[in-house]
């Protein structure tokens, strides 16, 4: 292991990962608006937390966001019409944003998976372990996250996929997705190792 190598290793990415979220007012203003609708086991993922970090990394501005990706765990109202009405209650608070809101209760289905039990689990299904990573403000203005794969992949760059994610479907989102031409350092990995 270089010494390169050995710092990666030592870094302590979650107090390093934390102050980068807790220091940008936007993501901060973001979490706040969602927090406000109160769901339950919320959290946001994917992008707004990949892109930022591959952002850092690579020294660049903030790259512009597909949409904020919102997941919540409520079996108690799992209809996709309840996600629309929660879409839509966020774009009244924050026009100018594209917002996605995915119960996970329900999302099995879609993806052919035993039932999840709550957030955590769902995302440890998502496509690269990079991506499987989730935010939120707590009640006391603290940054929470989830992480089912750690984030040591996130930080070194490395895109590779999570191991219950389909192969072939990895690899043609790898191939759609172009993520290199965004983010020149990324390791990207065609298989689980």
């Amino acid at each position: 292991m270089s010494s390169t190598d050995t710092n990666l290793y030592n870094r302590n990415l979650e107090n390093e990962f934390i102050a980068i979220v807790d220091n940008d007012a936007w993501m901060i203003e973001v979490l706040r608006v969602v927090r406000s609708l109160n769901l339950n086991d919320w959290w946001i993922g994917a992008g707004f937390v990949r892109n930022k970090i591959w952002d850092v990394n690579h020294g660049k501005e903030r790259t512009e966001l597909n949409d904020i990706d919102i997941i919540h765990f409520d079996p108690s109202n799992s209809t996709e019409a309840y996600d629309l009405k929660l879409e839509n209650r966020l774009k009244k608070l924050h026009p100018n944003l594209k917002w996605s809101v995915k119960n996970q209760f329900r999302m099995h289905l879609r993806n052919g998976h035993h039932p999840y039990t709550d957030c955590h689990h769902a995302i440890s299904f998502w496509p690269e372990t990079a991506t499987a990573i989730a935010v939120k403000l707590n009640s006391n203005d603290q940054i929470a996250y989830i992480a089912p794969y750690g984030l040591h992949d996130l930080f070194n760059l490395i895109v590779k996929p999570t191991p219950n994610f389909n192969l072939e479907v990895y690899n043609a989102r790898i191939e759609k997705k172009q993520w290199k031409k965004t983010w020149g350092k990324l390791d990207i990995r065609t298989d689980w190792s």
